[in-house]
């Protein structure tokens, strides 16, 4: 069967403009690109054309409809994409990043249904790394001994705060009381012969009350082995909190996982702030410690990252930002973003610094 995008969008336009007063379907993404400086790859400097580093290259719909008697239905297509080249990220599937629908009303709550993020998603908004350096700030990199599972570097983006997406999942959030509210989540590994195989849970409590929020997350994941290989379960967990004072915005967050198949574990430490100097100019910094255990050979780094923002518009900005790794002696240092080979650096140091245009629609 053949269609076209234009096809599509048509019958996106035909069902927006059909929709009553009570419902919406919204199209919506995020685009980044930029030039990043990397001063040690493998020993070599590299000047790169780079997207999605100051957010991932979004776009998606969502949409609601009023069912009546406080209740709405809600749904949620999102995909990753590589503006660079036009394509899908990583050749996946089209919505990989989510894909779901739920219900949910005021006085009950909100349950929804499919591919969604779990609750260390939900602790980017105490991430200090969204206030400075972005991908290039946020923890992994240096631990490659942690062996995730499908991970492209085993220690890429281990706090999953960037957002890695629950297959077969189901998700509830209970409405705030008295500005707390807390959440739970519960994916199917649809293993023939076992209910706990492949599946995955997670939880959330929340807090937030005028200038002030605090939030603790905790995450497992089970891999199950292929070609023979044990299974391999992954445990996450975060504790983080926010504050508004003026026209500063601080957070501080601390990040931990453990792989239990081989007892490899890490922690990370963060702290940042942002400063919005005008109403078009800001500046974010951040500093972040990680340490890995004996089965990580102790490595730990330490990384500060900065930011300067300046917004052309509601929607666009221009940037300029930088990060710098120093691990241990006898470790390479490789900053979280920085994937492949060549990668890592020759020596415990490496710099990072871009500049980039971000918008939104």
């Amino acid at each position: 069967m053949k269609w076209s995008w234009a096809a599509c969008a048509a019958a996106f336009a035909l069902v927006s403009t059909q929709a009553s007063a009570q419902s919406s379907v919204t199209i919506f993404g995020l685009l980044d690109v930029g030039l990043t400086y990397i001063s040690n790859m493998s020993g070599h400097s590299s000047l790169q054309f780079k997207d999605g580093q100051n957010s991932p290259n979004i776009w998606g719909f969502t949409g609601t409809e009023d069912l009546g008697g406080g209740w709405k239905t809600f749904f949620m297509l999102r995909d990753q994409i590589v503006v660079g080249t036009g394509s899908i990220l990583n050749g996946q599937s089209l919505w990989s990043k989510s894909a779901y629908v739920g219900m949910k009303n005021e006085r009950y709550g909100s349950m929804s249904a499919g591919e969604q993020y779990d609750f260390m998603r939900d602790m980017v908004k105490d991430s200090p790394a969204e206030i400075s350096g972005h991908l290039y700030s946020y923890p992994g990199g240096i631990f490659t001994k942690l062996a995730i599972p499908g991970n492209p570097s085993g220690s890429f983006d281990w706090s999953r705060l960037t957002g890695t997406p629950v297959s077969n999942s189901i998700r509830y959030e209970s409405p705030k009381f008295a500005g707390l509210h807390v959440g739970a989540m519960y994916g199917f590994g649809n293993v023939a012969g076992s209910i706990g195989a492949g599946n995955a849970s997670s939880f959330l409590v929340s807090y937030e009350q005028g200038k002030f929020g605090a939030d603790a997350a905790y995450t497992t994941t089970k891999h199950v082995g292929t070609l023979g290989a044990p299974d391999v379960t992954i445990r996450n967990a975060a504790v983080g909190s926010r504050y508004t004072w003026g026209p500063v915005f601080m957070t501080a967050l601390i990040t931990t996982v453990r792989n239990v198949a081989n007892g490899a574990a890490a922690a990370s430490y963060s702290a940042g702030a942002m400063y919005h100097v005008t109403p078009l100019w800001s500046l974010g910094f951040s500093y972040m410690y990680q340490k890995g255990n004996e089965e990580l050979s102790n490595q730990h780094a330490n990384e500060i990252a900065g930011i300067v923002d300046y917004a052309l518009s509601k929607r666009t900005s221009v940037y300029a930002l930088g990060a710098w790794q120093r691990t241990n002696h006898g470790f390479r240092a490789n900053i979280d973003g920085l994937l492949g080979a060549t990668a890592a650096a020759s020596g415990p140091n490496q710099e990072v610094f871009r500049v980039g245009l971000h918008t939104r629609f």
